[in-house]
């Protein structure tokens, strides 16, 4: 259903421990926390994305490729603001999900909420499983299902 294919996040989490959590830039987005799991006929995304607001999240899929693009701004700014502590990553963050032909693209239901995006794929009707009933050529023995 989902591929992991990003060998460098566990590096890059060890790194933003170690050195601190730098913001993310457009050309090199911090990445962001998920879970995945399927629960029936959907497989279900969910992405932390606190302090987040809506509109600054892109969604975007092309062939089988799921791209989540979120960015944080500063919530004060102006000229009379004098930041005392900043500990609250501010930057770009992104994940991009390669996702199986088993997933119904076309379908994707995204929905935000408490600072979490969640997203139903729905699993593709090829990819669920069906009986074949097979013909019997000799009248005198019976159908089986499969």
């Amino acid at each position: 259903m989902l591929m992991r294919t990003d060998p460098f996040r566990e590096l890059d989490r060890i790194t933003q421990q170690v050195f601190g959590n730098t913001p993310g830039t457009w050309s090199r987005p911090t990445a962001m926390a998920m879970d995945a799991y399927r629960a029936g006929d959907e497989f279900v995304v969910s992405f932390d994305l606190p302090g987040v607001s809506a509109d600054a999240i892109e969604l975007d899929v092309e062939r089988n490729v799921l791209t989540v693009k979120a960015e944080r701004r500063p919530a004060a700014t102006g000229e009379h603001i004098e930041m005392q502590v900043a500990e609250r990553p501010l930057g770009v963050f992104s994940r991009q999900l390669f996702l199986g032909d088993t997933l119904d693209t076309d379908h994707i239901d995204a929905a935000y909420d408490a600072g979490v995006l969640t997203l139903r794929i729905p699993i593709a009707e090829k990819a669920k499983p069906r009986k074949i009933s097979i013909a019997n050529a000799d009248s005198g023995q019976k159908q089986i299902n499969a």
